[in-house]
């Protein structure tokens, strides 16, 4: 038999008869709140976790077992607001005239190697242009890396809104606006917008109840769909097996968001008491996004940035919103992480524990905020979210102790997604 026919049987015998893998673990913090365990092992068949042993085991001579005696392992990470196509930069508005869809896909595939790296194994994007959904298909099939996405294809606003680009230009220099372009009011186009994302494939529907901070509109706090035009989203969403998060600023949009039922507030800014209580509540998730205020009011400071009416806005909103989150978070308000990457570099999403921890919240509350949370608001707890036996093998590694220094976590050295190893340094 010639070697290459020999070789290829064997690897099929090995898969046939189930090759396993055992990650020894130092320390596991497991995604739940449980407190850590010491010395366990992970034992991993295909892309799913079979069993969690006490103690260090190994397994046959075909079997694989990777050594983390000396690191802390927790399940991979989830972001639950990114933007994966793009990277805010000085020229970005400029970039939106004159790069093709391949240029943006090229640039995409870079940052979803980089979130992947970073120890995010799965993430929601929220908002582009469409290359958003051909990247989650490319990654599912294995021609490119990257974490899970679940993607909302492009986000709708109202004529005005956060995702009407041609605000601020004149109308000969952009496309005519239309549902399918994301700018839709009124029940029928919004009706028409929301099923046209599902035909293009997207997993969420994304919408924006009032303006936002790096558009030209002059103003990001207003009020701009109605209660109906909102609930009419969320039926239509569900109608098609899709939930909705809504991005919003200011306290009227949110409080119209929440009552019409959408399953996650983005930002949420200048959140009052009021919609406080509403969100408890309701169940309304909160996904706070404090590193995007914080990046967006620093790259204000610096001169030419940004055009004059995002700056301002950007210097307004950016320090506001790790202050709501504290009191949101302090009121029993869900919270899941979330950061929206693109407003500041891909990759540096772990940067979001420290600012949680920051204004208050526990390690082990903002590392839940990030699993099992996540993973609960996203719609795929069975899946992902926790080291539990029948999920799957998503899981990274870290020098030190998160519940202790939880700035470790922007350092990930092992990254492996549905069983697959991905980093390890």
């Amino acid at each position: 038999m010639k070697p290459i026919l020999t070789s290829l049987l064997s690897l099929a015998m090995m898969q046939a008869f189930g090759q396993k893998t055992f990650v020894q673990c130092g320390k596991l913090i497991d995604g739940t709140g449980a407190a850590p365990r010491q010395s366990v092992t992970i034992v991993i068949e295909g892309k799913t976790i079979n069993a969690i042993q006490n103690g260090y085991t190994t397994g046959g001579a075909n079997d694989v077992t990777i050594d983390l005696k000396d690191k802390t392992v927790l399940p991979g990470l989830i972001d639950c607001h990114v933007h994966i196509e793009s990277q805010f930069n000085k020229n970005s508005i400029l970039d939106g005239f004159r790069l093709s869809d391949a240029d943006v896909a090229y640039r995409a595939e870079g940052f979803a190697r980089k979130t992947l790296q970073a120890g995010f194994t799965t993430v929601r994007d929220l908002g582009g242009t469409g290359v958003n959904i051909a990247l989650r298909n490319a990654i599912n099939q294995g021609l490119v890396e990257g974490p899970n996405i679940l993607t909302a294809g492009t986000a709708i606003s109202a004529t005005g809104g956060h995702m009407d680009e041609s605000v601020g230009l004149r109308d000969e220099a952009h496309a005519p606006t239309s549902p399918e372009r994301g700018v839709a009011n009124g029940k029928d186009e919004l009706v028409k917008a929301v099923r046209y994302q599902f035909k293009k494939g997207a997993d969420v529907i994304k919408i924006a109840s009032t303006g936002g901070v790096l558009d030209l509109s002059k103003d990001g706090s207003g009020a701009q769909f109605t209660v109906e035009e909102i609930k009419t989203v969320v039926e239509t969403a569900k109608d098609y097996g899709m939930r909705v998060a809504c991005h919003a600023h200011g306290a009227e949009g949110i409080k119209r968001a929440i009552l019409a039922g959408v399953n996650s507030i983005e930002h949420g800014t200048y959140m009052d008491d009021e919609a406080i209580k509403l969100a408890k509540r309701n169940g309304t998730w909160y996904v706070p996004t404090i590193i995007a205020g914080k990046s967006v009011a620093d790259s204000a400071k610096i001169p030419g940035f940004f055009p004059p009416v995002i700056a301002a806005k950007a210097m307004e909103i950016g320090p506001k919103i790790q202050q709501a989150f504290a009191r949101a978070y302090k009121a029993g308000v869900k919270i899941a992480f979330g950061t929206d990457a693109s407003v500041y570099e891909h990759g540096r999403n772990a940067l979001e524990f420290q600012y949680m921890v920051e204004a208050g919240m526990p390690a082990m509350a903002a590392i839940q905020a990030a699993t099992v949370n996540a993973a609960e608001l996203l719609g795929i707890s069975k899946e992902r979210g926790s080291v539990t036996a029948g999920k799957m093998a998503d899981l990274i590694a870290v020098d030190g102790d998160p519940l202790l220094h939880v700035k470790v976590l922007s350092d990930v050295i092992f990254v492996m997604k549905e069983g697959k190893v991905y980093k390890k340094k």
